[in-house]
């Protein structure tokens, strides 16, 4: 039995909507990695389980070829489930193999091209409102960019109700804020007679981009909206899994930035997609409302990645304050030594720490671990039809 081998694969579920990877070898070492789909939690841990168990045995440092097998080997591939959990065992493997040596990730996929990565954070809710208060919160502590849904529910026919509020929460933030940085998401809420004429409406204020501006699945949509866009960039990928789905998003040509989620790609995966994106003179904004690990593991990304031009973080967000009834949790509740994942004036300023370059404290971990559940929101129109969340 060699030493760095593969011992056990745990997951944990932690408040408020996080499910950690723990991956230990025969020699004591462990990592840690991070997977989502909080709404399916027990199906994404019983998959990491299951993937789990065919590397029991194998060598953690072969990361490469663990991924390949958890990607090929049980023949039926993608999804968000199998490459959820896939992700959060190979930033695992990252972690082992990096904390071995003494490094961080990012020496090991180049080096780092900067010494800091701006950040941006969420304002308003899922149904958003009270923009502008939190957008003067968010500047407060030094952010100088903001991201909010552009609407809660949307229909085809409620053009007037959604583009009025919808343009007046952004002109009230900009008009205070004329230089401060705005994403707007719609989420893949929007339909595509809306989402033109919102998209013309919204140009006068400068946006950094609309987010996923079609309803999801309609990707091949994004060229027609491009017409309607004017000079607003569009950006999409959060719900995308590898690099041949982006292929096809840059091949098009009709993005401007892409925002794959490591705990949906994986490290090394998010690392080709960047490289992939750079060919295109496309803009990479990882997507990652997610905990801790899941930060750490993109911004070792961010690092080594050139056309990395901001990160997302969940610090604040109203996911974390008891959304849907879930219990509360923030970024820190579960990492002992956590330096990376703080901001200073709106920027994560480069660690070395070695591995993902944050220290999981499993005892609080450990504690934590509950069978919460996140239900489905299960929207509706007026009359009855379910809305896209």
């Amino acid at each position: 039995m060699i030493a760095s081998a593969i011992r056990t694969v745990e997951t944990f579920q932690v408040p408020p909507r996080w499910i950690l990877v723990r991956v230990g070898t025969e020699d004591g070492r462990v990592g840690w990695g991070e997977s989502i789909v909080a709404k399916r939690a027990r199906a994404v841990r019983a998959a990491v389980a299951d993937i789990g168990e065919n590397l029991i045995g194998a060598d953690a440092r072969r990361i490469e070829d663990a991924w390949q097998r958890m990607y090929r080997d049980g023949f039926f591939r993608g999804g968000p489930i199998l490459m959820t959990a896939a992700a959060g065992i190979e930033q695992a493997l990252w972690d082992l193999k990096a904390r071995s040596a003494g490094l961080p990730v990012h020496d090991f996929l180049g080096g780092p091209v900067r010494e800091r990565v701006r950040s941006y954070a969420w304002i308003a809710g899922d149904d958003p409102a009270g923009a502008l208060e939190h957008a003067r919160q968010r500047v407060g502590q030094g952010f100088s960019a903001v991201k909010m849904n552009a609407t809660g529910a949307s229909d085809h026919l409620d053009r007037v109700t959604t583009i009025d509020r919808t343009v007046g929460q952004v002109a009230a933030v900009r008009e205070e804020f004329p230089d401060l940085g705005i994403a707007l998401d719609f989420h893949g809420r929007v339909h595509r007679d809306v989402a033109k004429v919102l998209l013309r409406e919204l140009e006068p204020f400068r946006l950094m981009w609309v987010e996923e501006p079609t309803v999801a699945g309609n990707e091949d949509v994004l060229r027609e909206l491009r017409r309607w866009s004017g000079s607003v960039p569009i950006a999409t990928g959060e719900r995308l899994l590898s690099r041949w789905q982006f292929r096809s998003v840059l091949e098009d040509g009709a993005v401007d930035i892409i925002q794959p989620d490591v705990s949906l790609t994986g490290l090394f995966e998010l690392e080709k997609i960047a490289r992939m994106a750079e060919a295109y003179d496309v803009a990479v904004a990882p997507h990652c409302p997610n905990g801790p690990v899941s930060l750490a593991a993109s911004l070792q990304v961010a690092y080594c990645c050139a056309n990395v031009v901001i990160q997302e973080q969940s610090g604040g967000i109203h996911y974390n304050q008891g959304y849907a009834g879930l219990p509360s949790g923030e970024l820190f509740d579960y990492v002992s030594d956590g330096d990376l994942l703080r901001t200073h004036q709106g920027f994560f300023v480069r660690g070395e720490g070695p591995g993902l370059g944050v220290v999981v404290d499993e005892d609080a971990v450990r504690a934590a671990d509950t069978a919460w559940r996140m239900p489905d929101p299960n929207w509706r129109h007026e009359d009855g039809r379910l809305a896209e969340w």
